[in-house]
């Protein structure tokens, strides 16, 4: 997808997956991965509700954590429950087998140093922007 193919403002968030893998993805490959979420290391599954309608949603994601800090690489640019959590401020991240509350929802801008950063998070940083959150 290129550029002038994003709404305004979403060339901060690049995305390195095609359209192609975003849809085979939330068809297939992640009602799947929910069921088994809670046995992958670093997989997790964000719950939050829609800007508009309210509608509880849940969403695998890859989480990195640095002590009371949550940090998911946005692979896949500034998706629908990137906007559901920045608007609502907050979320509900099933790790493993615990679930945590997190606050204060921000983006980390693709190339931006990512200092204080989980490690992991940190080197996706260079390429893709990242969501970090408080864990409250």
């Amino acid at each position: 997808m290129s550029a002038q193919d994003h709404p305004k403002g979403a060339q901060e968030f690049p995305a390195i997956f095609p359209p192609w893998l975003d849809r085979l993805q939330i068809k297939y490959m992640n009602p799947v991965v929910k069921k088994v979420a809670r046995f992958l290391p670093g997989t997790s599954i964000i719950k939050h509700r829609g800007r508009k309608s309210g509608k509880p949603y849940e969403t695998v994601v890859t989480t990195y954590r640095k002590g009371n800090l949550l940090a998911i690489a946005l692979g896949h640019g500034k998706t629908e429950w990137v906007k559901n959590v920045l608007a609502a401020g907050e979320a509900d991240v099933r790790l493993s087998r615990r679930d945590l509350h997190i606050t204060n929802p921000r983006i980390v801008p693709a190339g931006a140093d990512g200092e204080g950063l989980p490690w992991l998070a940190r080197l996706q940083a260079r390429r893709v922007a990242v969501f970090v959150a408080d864990i409250s």
